[in-house]
């Protein structure tokens, strides 16, 4: 067991997640590379500021424009499947999920294959490797199907559209980019002819280390952040591989907790922190334990976007502020009529939120939605 001190915890969460200089290029090989440091990014419709993604890459790579993570590593060098939640993932992860794929029950995915008849499964397979890539829109109309309802959330009615999410759990076809808002699926043997074979290890495993990669610091308790692979926390698994040398486990001043951290992790590089001021997304992969984030940086935060409006204490879509290694504040913004609105601004007690460093951040916030200006309440 190795005991870490709140600054040393803070420290390496920091440089872990790429939070103290903007290191990458918001080029082809500059998202390739972030994305494989961080591992995976959770994928999420709403984008009052930018999508989640959008979010994450504003805060770690100058000059980046919303969208560029499709744009730019689709098709091929990047895939969607469920990590934590769904999420982009990099291209060289994909053997792996094909593996996983041919003996795991993802997504409710045998309800989904009593709906679909395995004939209609293969001829939309077969469209789409004749005539791909495509949206489910353009496929070819197979008539309704019962929709599965996601605990009030509805699933599609519409067989085709049906057959593509059994499809694409499988892995046997990927998304492969973005017409507008509409994804675009192709087979991974054209779009990711590289990726397609056995992975070198089995997935359980490799997923756990990929897992600790992306949190840095992995609480051995349940919650969101083993989404997927809490099997792999009861079994044992993260006590074999730190008795193989590949992983840690740590216990922080004042935390009950315990967690499991990547080999060698306090002698990785370290920065000092730059001066510009990040604005974190809700999913950002540094705010996936909040408990962890409320013992080490003192800062509670709760998403509180499905909670009625009388019940939150902030606001719908509420996003914190970094500044040089703090978490000074929180932000609501809207991204919306040619300019970058920001409702509310609560700076954290014990701090003040340095305005120069708050409106140069919001200046390029705004350039990368293609705004032209934003506001301040």
């Amino acid at each position: 067991m190795l005991h870490i001190s709140k600054e040393q915890a803070r420290n390496f969460m920091l440089a872990h997640h790429d939070l103290l200089q903007f290191r990458h290029e918001a080029t082809r090989d500059g998202l390739q590379a972030l994305l494989k440091k961080l591992r995976c990014l959770q994928l999420d419709p709403l984008s009052p500021m930018g999508t989640s993604p959008d979010m994450v890459a504003l805060a770690r790579v100058k000059g980046y424009k919303m969208g560029d993570w499709f744009s730019q590593l689709l098709p091929g060098l990047a895939f969607e499947h469920y990590a934590k939640e769904r999420c982009l993932l990099p291209a060289d992860a994909f053997p792996y999920y094909c593996e996983h794929a041919v003996h795991t029950e993802w997504l409710r995915l045998r309800e989904h294959l009593k709906r679909v008849p395995t004939e209609v499964l293969q001829a939309v397979h077969r469209e789409i490797a004749e005539r791909g890539p495509l949206t489910t829109s353009e496929l070819s109309d197979r008539g309704p199907v019962k929709a599965l309802d996601w605990s009030g959330w509805k699933g599609t009615a519409k067989l085709s559209t049906m057959a593509v999410e059994i499809l694409w759990i499988q892995c046997r076809v990927v998304v492969a980019g973005r017409r507008k808002r509409d994804k675009v699926f192709d087979i991974p043997e054209r779009v990711m002819p590289d990726t397609v074979g056995r992975p070198p290890s089995e997935f359980q495993r490799w997923a756990l280390l990929e897992r600790v990669e992306a949190a840095g610091l992995l609480n051995h308790g349940s919650g969101p952040h083993w989404s997927t692979i809490a099997s792999s926390r009861r079994s044992g698994l993260p006590a074999k591989l730190a008795q193989e040398g590949l992983l840690e486990e740590v216990e922080i001043d004042g935390n009950p907790r315990r967690y499991w951290a990547p080999a060698g992790f306090l002698e990785r590089p370290n920065d000092e922190a730059d001066n510009h001021m990040r604005i974190l997304g809700p999913l950002d992969p540094f705010m996936w334990d909040r408990s962890l984030i409320q013992h080490v940086f003192g800062f509670e935060y709760v998403w509180e976007v499905y909670k009625p409006a009388a019940k939150r204490r902030w606001g719908w879509y509420v996003c914190p502020l970094l500044h040089r290694g703090r978490l000074v504040g929180r932000i609501e913004g809207r991204a919306r009529n040619g300019r970058l609105t920001i409702q509310n601004l609560w700076p954290e007690p014990g701090f003040r939120i340095n305005r120069a460093a708050l409106k140069a951040t919001l200046k390029r916030h705004a350039r990368a939605c293609g705004l032209t200006d934003y506001s301040l309440p």
